[in-house]
């Protein structure tokens, strides 16, 4: 099989605080015509701005760059990509190499129609009108499976799901039949269904027009099912590179064996799971898996019965409202001690529940008790005893914390609030310790949000939530763009606070294989019904509803 990309002895560094930093140390790989490259690595490893650099898509003002090779063959013409002008790499990208970034929704101009941007494309590089473009964009709206191709042209970004965004993204990488296509974690953070119709898209169009992928992700589920070869990436350096059959059975690098030891499966069993610094450093060994027991008793601290949300929407003067069930007849117990599992796919209403259960948002009909006593009886004391003893961890760690103020303070905010804590010292000794128990250095007290990554970020939050000293935490969706390495960490310190202090969890997610772990019951939500029930290695095991068994059969398996 001919070499597509050449890539040899390659070097980036960014100008920081007037010296540079080499972030991509000497690295090299190739990408075959026809194949389907998987480059695997945690945040920061160097992985998308190795994709960003194929198309000097880095800050160059900024970053200075070197290689013995970097080669694109195209039309048996070598060219080497560090070299081409700006005119040259307007020829490039989007006609020879496109690029299919990780957030469509931020990827595209939000007060331009869909079928307009894409459209962009062919009348850039191609001699077609705009009628001609416009009949090509809706030939190829069909050929990503969308499912109503004419609403798609005419809609606005916001107004179509992720999944229906991400394949307008693709029909646009391959509207001009690209040679390379760079695939920036384009399954992230998306519905398992949604995730499996996207590889499953990629794998078909790799196969019809031969086009060559290079595919970036953390997920090792996706890469052992799409790719022929993996590439294996941290701290800029390419640390492993084989077949997917090889590196699966096979691995190497104590690096590559942490990520696929740190995922948890449908087969996964044990109360922990294996952490990536007890591969890294041979000092520590590995634990034992333990059986996996429940903590919980029989006394209810959260319960909904026939909980119900409707909204009305109305599309004019003399249109009749619409009326949608966001939530429909839900009964929820959450125990003292136990980790319910809540999954279903984006819009079914399990974020519309999680706010009515916090009080957030009023129910249209049904009722919620909270330690036996109804929440529409409530005073604004009774409120107030409310948020102390129930917290949330959001899914965006950071749009959860002010970014102007540093998180030390950030989790002392809850002890003022509530009266945790008699003077200025002894709240600051809380913090401290709490910061302790998540990980973190009481150090880090002054430090700001944007000076954290995701996974240190998703860890203060956590500090903040148990500041208040709760007795049930919903977690809504709050390690689904988390690399599986800090997933396994913040999987263990939930579980070890649960044991700890007792909590209870409403745990959300996409996630089937993290809440099979995690989980003692769930529950499997559909169109804002609870259509599934029941203990978690029962529910996995033997699934009753079509739904389940659907989301179940979704799952991409290493």
């Amino acid at each position: 099989m001919q070499d597509l990309l050449q890539i040899r002895g390659f070097r980036l560094s960014f100008k920081e605080k007037g010296s540079e930093k080499e972030v991509i140390h000497n690295i090299g790989f190739e990408v075959r015509k026809g194949e389907i490259v998987g480059l695997v690595g945690e945040s920061g490893s160097g992985k998308s701005v190795t994709g960003l650099s194929i198309l000097n898509l880095h800050n160059s003002d900024q970053a200075t760059s070197s290689a013995e090779q970097f080669d694109f063959q195209s039309n048996e013409q070598s060219i080497h990509l560090l070299e081409q002008d700006v005119e040259q790499l307007q020829h490039l990208r989007g006609n020879k190499i496109a690029l299919i970034f990780q957030e469509p929704m931020s990827a595209f101009n939000p007060v331009i129609q869909c079928g307009k941007q894409v459209s962009e494309v062919l009348l850039t590089h191609t001699d077609l009108n705009r009628s001609e473009a416009k009949e090509r964009v809706l030939e190829l709206f069909n050929e990503v499976k969308l499912p109503d191709v004419a609403r798609a042209f005419d809609a606005y970004p916001h107004e179509l799901s992720g999944g229906q965004l991400q394949r307008i993204m693709i029909a646009m990488a391959i509207a001009c039949n690209p040679e390379l296509i760079i695939a920036d974690e384009p399954t992230t953070a998306l519905d398992v269904t949604v995730q499996s119709e996207i590889t499953s898209l990629l794998k078909s169009l790799n196969k019809s027009l031969g086009t060559s992928i290079l595919f970036i992700s953390h997920d090792l589920g996706v890469i052992a099912n799409l790719c022929d070869r993996v590439l294996v990436m941290k701290d800029g350096r390419i640390v492993e590179q084989n077949t997917v059959e090889q590196l699966f059975k096979n691995p190497q690098h104590p690096y590559t064996k942490g990520l696929l030891a740190c995922r948890p499966t449908l087969q996964t069993q044990g109360s922990r799971l294996p952490e990536l610094a007890h591969y890294l450093d041979e000092k520590q060994s590995t634990p034992q898996q333990q059986v996996k027991t429940t903590k919980a008793d029989n006394t209810i601290v959260l319960q909904a019965s026939g909980l119900s949300k409707v909204y009305s929407t109305s599309s004019g003067w003399f249109k009749q409202a619409k009326l949608t069930k966001a939530v429909d007849q839900v009964n929820i117990t959450i125990r003292r001690g136990e980790v319910v599992g809540l999954v279903g796919e984006s819009g079914c209403g399990k974020t519309t529940l999680s706010n009515m259960l916090l009080g957030l948002m009023d129910p249209t009909e049904g009722n919620i008790y909270f330690d036996g006593a109804d929440m529409e009886t409530f005073s604004r004391k009774d409120w107030k005893a409310f948020r102390k003893r129930v917290q949330v961890i959001f899914q965006n760690p950071y749009s959860a914390l002010n970014p102007r103020m540093p998180i030390g303070k950030a989790i002392e905010e809850p002890m003022i609030i509530h009266g945790i804590g008699s003077s200025k010292e002894e709240r600051r000794e809380m913090v401290n310790a709490l910061l302790s128990k998540v990980g973190l250095e009481p150090d880090h007290y002054g430090r700001y949000p944007s000076q954290f990554s995701g996974g240190q970020r998703q860890r203060i939050v956590i500090a903040r939530a148990l500041a208040a000293k709760p007795e049930c935490i919903i977690c809504d969706e709050c390690v689904s763009a988390l690399d599986v390495s800090i997933q396994a960490s913040i999987i263990n310190l939930l579980l070890d606070l649960r044991d700890e202090y007792g909590l209870s969890y409403l745990f959300i997610s996409h996630d089937l294989r993290v809440v099979k772990f995690i989980s003692d019951r769930v529950l499997v939500m559909h169109q804002g019904k609870i259509v599934e029930e029941g203990q978690s290695d029962i529910i996995f095991e033997r699934p009753q509803s079509k739904y389940t068994k659907k989301l179940l059969a979704s799952i991409p398996q290493v």
